[in-house]
């Protein structure tokens, strides 16, 4: 089939979009008001853009039904500049689709959700405690297009625990720290427990030499 996202429904053009651009990393994304509040959300519109600087991509759709009226948020980190993004392990699957949940504004996710925080190093926004990585960010730009909100975050601190780091690199131990993806929208995620694959780069000398 051929779709043409000019001819046929919004909700199409997503449902292919989420389908389609999957896996999905998942962006457990902490920030406060300008009164300390906390917030806490899941976005898997999100990916690594930029390594210098380095640069973190969040798309953040506004508030169901009200096209204009951002997210807490897009809301929070455009008016203090700052946000950490945590990253989403199997343990925390099910706290983090807690935060997930549209609750009123005055609510405290992180509460409901059972999950505490760890103060920052270089932001004031503190990360999630149970979250094996983080990335402290600082607002670099932000692009309204449509009912979304682009937010480009420059990373200012990586924490990561000490038994996922390879000093060697140092590298990620990606087959230890057992992240999730998103798949499409319809609750659908996809474990890396026991499915990482390894394949080198093939250098163009090698290619050369018919090494495949």
């Amino acid at each position: 089939m051929e779709f043409d996202p000019a001819k046929v429904p919004m909700q199409t053009v997503y449902n292919l979009l989420v389908g389609l651009v999957a896996p999905r990393p998942i962006a457990l994304v902490t920030s406060m008001d300008v009164d300390g509040r906390m917030n806490a959300a899941p976005f898997s519109s999100y990916n690594y853009l930029c390594r210098e600087p380095p640069i973190l991509g969040l798309g953040i759709v506004n508030r169901p039904g009200r096209t204009l009226v951002p997210k807490d948020t897009s809301r929070n980190i455009r008016r203090t500049g700052e946000f950490v993004v945590n990253v989403v392990t199997e343990d925390l699957m099910e706290k983090m689709n807690i935060c997930s949940t549209e609750f009123p504004e005055e609510v405290n996710e992180l509460e409901l959700a059972g999950l505490t925080t760890a103060p920052s190093q270089h932001v004031k926004v503190p990360r999630i405690a149970e979250a094996h990585a983080a990335f402290e960010c600082v607002e670099h730009l932000t692009i309204e297009i449509g009912e979304t909100r682009i937010v480009l975050g420059r990373v200012v601190g990586i924490y990561v625990e000490d038994q996922f780091i390879d000093s060697a690199g140092p590298y990620v131990k990606a087959d230890e720290m057992h992240q999730v993806g998103r798949m499409n929208g319809k609750g659908l995620y996809v474990h890396t427990r026991d499915a990482l694959m390894t394949m080198p780069r093939i250098s163009y000398e090698a290619w050369q030499r018919g090494e495949r």
